[in-house]
């Protein structure tokens, strides 16, 4: 459990002292890869809470989503339309309906353990 978030902070600490700078052209397609890559890892761990959870289906939506939106992003460049605002909209309700539900799992174990406390 504690490796994912230690890689995830070792990843930052590279990340901001390494002082590497994304160039402005290429700043709406690392923000919308990172945004589907967050989507991703939200919807995997709502599915880990769930028992649903898929290494497979992780794996594949997690570079599928990336590609299809820098896809997405870059088609929208080219044609001269802000075609990315429909990723972002997509992955942001996703994130939203994710989450909500993590909050919805969470929320009911703590009233099933504190009922169970109660029953002792």
């Amino acid at each position: 459990m504690w490796l994912p978030l230690l890689g995830l902070l070792l990843g930052f600490a590279v990340g901001v002292l390494a002082g590497w700078e994304v160039p402005d052209q290429y700043s709406s397609y690392l923000s919308i890869a990172i945004l589907a890559a967050f989507d991703t890892l939200i919807g995997g761990w709502r599915a880990h809470l769930q028992g649903t959870y898929d290494e497979t289906v992780f794996i594949t939506g997690f570079f599928f989503n990336i590609i299809l939106a820098t896809t997405l992003t870059f088609l929208g460049v080219y044609l001269g339309v802000d075609l990315y605002l429909a990723a972002v909209f997509a992955f942001g309700v996703r994130l939203f309906q994710n989450i909500a539900i993590i909050r919805r799992l969470w929320l009911a174990e703590w009233v099933e353990r504190r009922e169970n406390r109660e029953k002792s």
